[in-house]
């Protein structure tokens, strides 16, 4: 298999091409490092959130949108399906890296270049061979800066001139549609700490609404986990049965029924602080290879239409 930061450069240089087509703007900083605004002075839109998704698992996943309803109102829904969910989902783009000297979240196949340690705990954990390339994206407010591309080519032992960084807010269409695009990350990420292999999940699908842009980024966290929590739909193909399948969607768990603003309040604010049990999509299909079949949970359409604004 490629390098993931070299098939996600890939898709950052048709970023680069069609910038204009997508609403991006693309940033050569004093040092070489590449930004592309995907949102934070740009319009953005729902083909950069599509290849924002993309990006993120090193080009593993196959993402798009299509039409769908919650409690009958018409809303668009984003799409992601992936054969190699533990590399592109967890080890690529997890949603963890805390970048230095801004206040920002990233996510993709640097992570593998940094070779910090596995989130979850669970056994395994890939690293991507040296390479001259790294690609985060960020979710952030406002664009990195010189200081932040040294410290991730640092990281990553690459120079700055090999750093790429895709941004967007959470509050922009290119945030709420990458997004919602996570369900199945959150679903993979939900059974790993449930005690799960992850390596043990041969295919995983997921389908979630993506929620209206918000104003700001505490609404837009709200909104967008609300989409997850109790729209977000996903089906994952295992090679084993497990005992605590039934605890996978959100709807099993002590916030049940809640809005995730509520659960976020509860914690002060802090992310670190929300107990890893509130992230879990609404629903979820487990498929045994050679087993059973289990239908867990349910989208609660009346309640999502309301912490949606619908």
């Amino acid at each position: 298999m490629r390098n993931l930061n070299e098939t996600a450069l890939d898709l950052v240089d048709e970023a680069i091409e069609f910038a204009d087509e997508l609403g991006a703007v693309v940033h050569h900083l004093d040092n070489d490092a590449v930004v592309l605004d995907f949102g934070v002075d740009t319009d953005g839109g729902i083909e950069a959130g599509l290849l924002l998704a993309e990006i993120v698992t090193g080009g593993l996943a196959t993402v798009g949108t299509r039409m769908g309803t919650v409690d009958g109102t018409p809303i668009a829904h984003a799409d992601l399906a992936t054969d190699h969910p533990d590399l592109a989902l967890l080890e690529s783009a997890m949603a963890d890296w805390e970048p230095a000297l801004m206040d920002a979240v990233g996510s993709g196949p640097a992570r593998l270049l940094a070779g910090g340690p596995r989130e979850t705990g669970a056994p395994g954990g890939a690293h991507d061979e040296a390479f001259e390339f790294a690609v985060l994206a960020l979710e952030s407010d406002r664009l990195p800066e010189e200081p932040v591309a040294e410290d991730i080519a640092s990281r990553c032992g690459v120079p700055t001139s090999g750093v790429f960084l895709p941004t967007a807010p959470l509050a922009s269409v290119a945030g709420s549609v990458s997004m919602a695009a996570r369900a199945a990350e959150v679903a993979l990420l939900r059974l790993a700490h449930l005690g799960y292999d992850p390596s043990k999940v041969v295919s995983a699908a997921g389908s979630a609404p993506v929620a209206p842009v918000a104003g700001d980024r505490e609404t837009a966290l709200a909104r967008t986990n609300d989409a997850i929590a109790h729209g977000g739909q996903v089906h994952l193909v295992v090679e084993e049965p497990f005992d605590r399948f039934g605890e996978l969607p959100f709807g099993a768990t002590d916030g049940a029924g809640e809005s995730m603003g509520s659960v976020f309040e509860a914690a002060g604010g802090d992310l670190h602080d929300v107990p890893e049990s509130a992230f879990a999509p609404a629903q979820v299909t487990v498929d045994v290879r050679g087993g059973e079949t289990h239908t867990l949970g349910g989208r609660d359409e009346e309640r999502l239409a309301g912490f949606l604004g619908l």
